[in-house]
């Protein structure tokens, strides 16, 4: 008798999945942003003294959008108009079918001044999915109204693949080399992949 509710513990639908977005509570938000199939907490490559870890999420799949949407809804983001978040929507609206976009939360953009650590960003983030190696198509910096880079990745990830790799170098971060894996199969909802 005691063993159904521990079955339907176990196939219960993730809240992303069973409840509309004005229903989560604060922890499973913040848990979507920090340790979901589409985010996580990346930590230094193993070193003696590791710097923090960095946030980052795949802002284009849709639990994501839902959760930046909740998210500015709940904080109610007001002041006077950000054109680089702006801009970014603007050209998000124009490529999502063909893009997908990594947001990394930057505690500075000191280091995106710095054209030559701009241009090496530019070129050693890469996605890698199985064999296969795509460079970063482009970036948005953090801004006032949005503390995230993002990153901008060819949206070439398959049902099919095992998983897909971020190598990142983030200019004015500790530790600036980093890496992200996420899991396809985990990122499925109802059969779709959500990148």
């Amino acid at each position: 008798m005691m063993i159904w509710p521990l079955l339907l513990f176990l196939f219960a639908a993730p809240f992303w999945e069973a409840k509309a977005p004005a229903n989560w509570t604060e922890d499973e938000l913040e848990r979507l942003f920090t340790d979901s199939p589409w985010a996580q907490m990346v930590k230094a490559p193993g070193r003696v003294a590791p710097g923090p870890p960095v946030q980052v999420y795949l802002a284009t799949a849709a639990p994501m959008d839902q959760a930046e949407r909740e998210r500015d809804r709940r904080s109610r983001r007001q002041g006077p108009a950000d054109v680089l978040t702006e801009d970014y929507q603007a050209w998000l609206k124009e490529n999502r079918a063909a893009q997908i976009v990594l947001a990394v939360r930057m505690a500075t953009n000191a280091g995106l001044f710095d054209e030559r650590e701009v241009r090496r960003m530019e070129e050693e983030c890469v996605m890698r999915v199985g064999r296969k190696k795509f460079k970063s198509t482009g970036h948005f910096p953090p801004s006032a109204g949005d503390p995230y880079l993002r990153l901008a990745f060819p949206r070439e990830v398959q049902p099919r693949d095992k998983s897909v790799v971020f190598e990142l170098y983030l200019p004015g971060v500790p530790i600036p080399d980093r890496e992200a894996e996420f899991g396809v199969k985990e990122m499925t909802i109802k059969g779709k992949l959500e990148m």
